[in-house]
């Protein structure tokens, strides 16, 4: 899908090769929220004419929202949104979280987006080397081809309580979700 001047896929991707797993090891979470990869792989499963996007396109996906919807952000690069992770997470396959209001009761509230521009950010959650999952319907992690240093790589998150979209830096060795952009 087109947002600005990027096309973007529409969805996480799904294509197995050696260094992607589906979260939990079950075929099912992977029919839903795609596969995770390992940042050298992630560098290179994207389809041809396309790629893993860097920091800078990232910036520009988050900077064009933030723009089209009176949103703001920390400024700068990597850039942090405070608000475009409303309008690209799907408006479901997000869990409900607690607000709690002046009387100290809880009130669900969904964590789904408004899928504005048809991202549909779904929050697949992440694996370790260890074989471990943690966090899926609750966090989003999508790899950026930037690198950091030798042992970690740049990625972005997006929380189901929140409408944040921030960047973070983690070690390579982890599996996070993949979304292309055409070259």
């Amino acid at each position: 899908m087109d947002i600005g001047t990027q096309t973007w896929l529409a969805k996480n991707l799904n294509y197995a090769v050696e260094g992607s797993k589906c979260y939990d090891n079950d075929p099912d979470y992977c029919v839903q929220y795609g596969r995770l990869y390992d940042w050298e792989t992630a560098l290179t499963v994207c389809p041809s004419g396309w790629h893993l996007p860097s920091d800078d396109d990232w910036d520009k996906l988050f900077l064009y929202v933030d723009s089209q919807n009176d949103g703001e952000g920390s400024g700068g690069s990597p850039y942090d949104s405070y608000t475009a992770g409303k309008y690209l997470k799907a408006t479901s396959g997000w869990n409900e979280y607690c607000s709690w209001n002046e009387d100290d009761d809880c009130e669900l509230k969904s964590g789904n987006g408004t899928d504005k521009y048809g991202f549909s950010a779904l929050p697949g959650g992440y694996g370790d080397s260890g074989g471990s999952f943690n966090y899926v319907g609750d966090y989003g992690f999508w790899w950026s081809a930037s690198e950091n240093d030798s042992y970690g790589a740049y990625y972005r998150i997006m929380y189901y309580d929140s409408e944040y979209a921030y960047w973070l830096n983690g070690i390579k060795s982890l599996l996070f979700s993949v979304r292309c952009v055409k070259d």
